[in-house]
């Protein structure tokens, strides 16, 4: 199983149109941050190699591209900003190639809105010419579902919603670990002192556009390896976590690791990161864990 960091910065992405800030004009690679997005790629318990996203913003297209990404055989969809959803008409392209439908997974208030952007994908029977759209499988995430914690079964990798809060909109995180059926068919690295395997980033949540944890979400953050949080920057915001609010929830969910996303141009890739404790680092477009 492999993570991949497909954008990593806020609604506006980095740089932003007409600013000539220190962050929008660098010459670091890792200040270029297109709109947030994430893939997961691997094997499932048949042998067969699977895609999944997390989110489809406006940047989709030039995403899958530049990081080779070359299936999709699910979406996980957070919230309904434009920023994570306005790429998904893109996902056509996938669907020729695998010449199969994509599932879409998503909370009611999101897929009602999905439903409702996206009525030439959902109401194709209603499109006076019948053209090239994507063919998606809606999958909704039903509010029993998400107050109970079920888990999804995403062909042998487990997905469970995480409930949080972006200001007054309820959003969902992720958690996402192998199940049973995929965790039996991976094989243990054996030790090699002369060769670097990379650690594997999972049990991994995933958690963007975040201002408050409920109660009853802390309980799906334990025992993680890798927390993916929102970092906006150093100023209040009224609908996103500061920099010192997501080093202080880093804390205490106490991942082996956490990387920062969604930031603005007032993070400075090099700089913040230099200032961050132990484990916690700000990612980038393109950091592939696993």
């Amino acid at each position: 199983m492999r993570f991949t960091f497909l954008g990593t910065g806020t609604s506006s992405g980095i740089p932003a149109i007409g600013c000539d800030c220190a962050t929008c004009v660098s010459s670091d690679p890792r200040d270029q941050r297109l709109r947030c997005a994430a893939s997961i790629q691997f094997i499932d318990p048949q042998g067969r190699p699977r895609g999944v996203l997390i989110d489809a913003g406006p940047d989709l297209r030039q995403q899958v591209l530049r990081f080779g990404v070359r299936r999709c055989d699910a979406i996980l969809f957070t919230h309904n900003h434009v920023d994570h959803v306005f790429g998904l008409d893109e996902t056509r392209r996938f669907n020729a190639v695998q010449r199969g439908p994509i599932e879409v997974y998503a909370d009611d208030h999101t897929m009602d809105s999905l439903e409702r952007v996206y009525e030439h994908i959902f109401s194709r029977d209603q499109n006076v010419n019948d053209s090239f759209v994507a063919t998606l499988m809606p999958r909704r995430i039903t509010r029993q579902e998400i107050a109970a914690g079920t888990p999804l079964d995403l062909f042998g990798m487990r997905v469970t919603p995480i409930p949080l809060l972006h200001g007054r909109l309820p959003v969902l995180g992720y958690r996402v670990e192998a199940g049973p059926e995929l965790s039996a068919t991976m094989a243990t690295p054996q030790p090699d002192p002369e060769a670097r395997v990379p650690e594997p980033p999972f049990p991994l949540a995933y958690c963007t556009d975040v201002s408050a944890i409920p109660p009853e979400s802390w309980g799906r953050l334990t025992g993680l390896r890798t927390l993916v949080l929102d970092a906006l920057r150093h100023r209040h915001h009224p609908t996103h976590l500061t920099l010192d609010q997501a080093v202080a929830i880093a804390r205490r969910v106490g991942a082996e690791r956490t990387y920062f996303i969604h930031m603005s141009h007032d993070l400075a890739h090099e700089a913040t990161n230099r200032e961050l404790p132990d484990g916690m680092r700000l990612a980038y477009d393109g950091l592939v864990l696993g």
